[in-house]
């Protein structure tokens, strides 16, 4: 593979520039926590290691009498044919375990993955809610709790959650308020940067450009493929996409012009507000400039379900997409596969004002899984936990994960079906989905592991495993995680979901404006964002923030 212009620096090197903020990087839990997470961590670590024979009895037992409980689940609308989202094979698996084990009887409650919060919403406003239900949204997890929404799981997690406490502990202080738990999280296994870009290697070649190490030279290069149209009459140099709930397309770009001068200036503005950051308005009006030159998707604010995007890059038209870190692969693979050979490449070249990169990366925690007050029966609650402590051993979350028939490749690690395996077994498409507990497994953290497997995973070798490896090198330069915390303010949980979808809206309109009008609709814009809460959420950080005495 030719990799002109491009350096690859060590890990160790990688891991040092990563830590600005030591307590929001590397493999500890998010800053968040940094220290109350670590003391909660341990403390439960050691209660489940000194756990007595009394408590593992107790954890292990069956119930004299059949207990049901029903469990939140997400339909992403990939059933294997003559299946459901509720009644699979893997749900059915899960239920026989529960019964033989435990006596408790799994009863699986779908919604449709896209708009799931504002449909959890409604059955914890309207009392029917199931009695595990799960949410990535901090502010709503923290709206339930506050308001009494939600159990207090302090006393099940210590009697129950021994698996939870020692294979995802390094998630668990954020599912608290003060010192007590109303969520017990679902721990991120492989660590990955919240997004990633791709650029297409081979017209570089055909440019005889090296690659890209800054916003500059990657401008260089749209307005080339442009002008050369590599990819035909519609060759569309940034592929975008219009999706509303994520910040994705321009967070790693935008992100590169603000100076986060402080742990406090990375709290407040994070990433969700990252746009409105001092020295963002730089990065969209260069946004704006290059949307109105003809170099990005010029109707990707309709491409609400990223469909286009997604068909633009597997059609060889786009020459650059920055994306949620491995979801372009599968568009990759079709253009590969139709093109002979390898197109694009991931690439680090938003550079800061100093010459490095901050990518930002998943925290360690994933999703809050939550049990309603209106869930009242303590069988019931009881079996909740075991349920998901359950989740939580390695073994079990292995066969969840990759079915309970899955085979290992020659370095141990456990093989993903293949979708036609899925389909003819009767196992979603998303397996994963109902890992409610765990993903941690032992082999994640090695990127050598990790490239080996994904490329012995791959259905049609659409890439080398030296392709691999780069992704995985490339993917710690810059490692950054926003600092975190177990609490939002009233003002964040009145006006926080509502301005988080503004925002997102925000960038779009002042990307898409007439140059000439950038100005003036950056400023209405903006004024707007402020009204509807934005500067309350910006004032209630900073105060929160201070009254640590960091």
């Amino acid at each position: 593979m030719r990799r002109k212009g491009f350096m690859a620096k060590s890990a160790a090197l990688c891991m040092a520039m990563s830590m600005i903020f030591t307590t929001g990087c590397g493999n500890s839990a998010p800053a968040t926590t940094a220290t109350d997470s670590k003391s909660t961590s341990e403390t439960t670590t050691t209660q489940a290691a000194e756990s007595t024979g009394e408590q593992e009895q107790a954890t292990t037992d069956k119930f004299d009498k059949e207990v049901s409980i029903r469990v939140m689940l997400w339909d992403r609308g990939n059933a294997a044919p003559n299946t459901t989202t509720e009644n699979n094979a893997l749900t059915q698996w899960i239920q026989e375990q529960m019964k033989d084990l435990y006596n408790i009887k799994v009863e699986y409650v779908s919604v449709p993955r896209s708009g799931s919060d504002d449909s959890l919403n409604i059955m914890m406003t309207g009392g029917t809610a199931p009695d595990i239900v799960f949410s990535y949204s901090q502010s709503l997890f923290y709206n339930y709790a506050s308001s009494g929404a939600l159990n207090d799981l302090t006393a099940l997690y210590e009697q129950y959650g021994s698996n939870i406490a020692t294979y995802c502990e390094e998630a668990q202080g954020i599912g608290t308020v003060g010192d007590t738990r109303y969520a017990v999280m679902k721990q991120r296994g492989t660590e990955m940067p919240r997004h990633m870009a791709y650029i297409r290697q081979d017209w570089l070649d055909e440019l005889g450009m090296d690659m890209p190490k800054t916003k500059e030279e990657l401008g260089e290069y749209l307005y080339a493929v442009k002008e050369a149209k590599l990819g035909g009459d519609n060759t569309i140099p940034w592929a975008m996409s219009g999706r509303t709930d994520t910040e994705k397309n321009y967070l790693n770009f935008v992100g590169s012009y603000v100076d986060l001068a402080s742990e406090r200036d990375a709290y407040i503005y994070s990433e969700t507000y990252m746009a409105v950051a001092p020295g963002s308005k730089d990065g969209l009006k260069v946004l704006n400039q290059w949307y109105n030159d003809g170099l990005i998707t010029q109707d990707f604010p309709t491409d609400t379900t990223e469909d286009g995007m997604k068909a633009d890059v597997a059609n060889g038209r786009a020459g650059f997409v920055l994306d949620d870190a491995t979801q372009p692969w599968d568009s990759i693979q079709v253009l590969n596969n139709t093109e002979g050979g390898e197109t694009f490449v991931p690439i680090q070249c938003f550079d800061l004002s100093d010459g490095s990169y901050r990518i930002p990366f998943e925290y360690r925690h994933a999703m809050y899984v939550m049990i309603p007050s209106t869930t009242k029966d303590e069988d019931k609650l009881v079996a909740c936990m075991k349920y998901l402590n359950w989740l939580a051993d390695p073994e079990n979350a292995t066969k969840v994960r990759y079915t309970p028939d899955y085979t290992t490749n020659e370095i141990g690690v456990a093989k993903e079906p293949s979708q036609e395996e899925k389909d003819t077994k009767g196992y979603p498409g998303t397996c994963d989905d109902l890992c409610i507990m765990n993903l941690n497994f032992t082999w994640v953290n090695d990127n050598e592991v990790l490239a080996q497997t994904d490329f012995d995973n791959q259905e049609t070798q659409w890439e080398t495993l030296d392709w691999f490896k780069n992704f995985y090198t490339l993917r710690e330069e810059g490692k950054f995680r926003f600092p975190t915390y177990g609490y939002i303010s009233e003002d964040e949980q009145t006006y926080g979901k509502d301005v988080e979808n503004r925002m997102v809206e925000f960038v779009y309109t002042v990307i898409c404006c007439p140059t000439a009008d950038f100005e003036s609709t950056y400023e209405s814009s903006y004024t707007e964002l402020l009204n509807a809460g934005l500067q309350k959420i910006l004032d209630g950080r900073a105060a929160y923030y201070d009254s640590l005495g960091n």
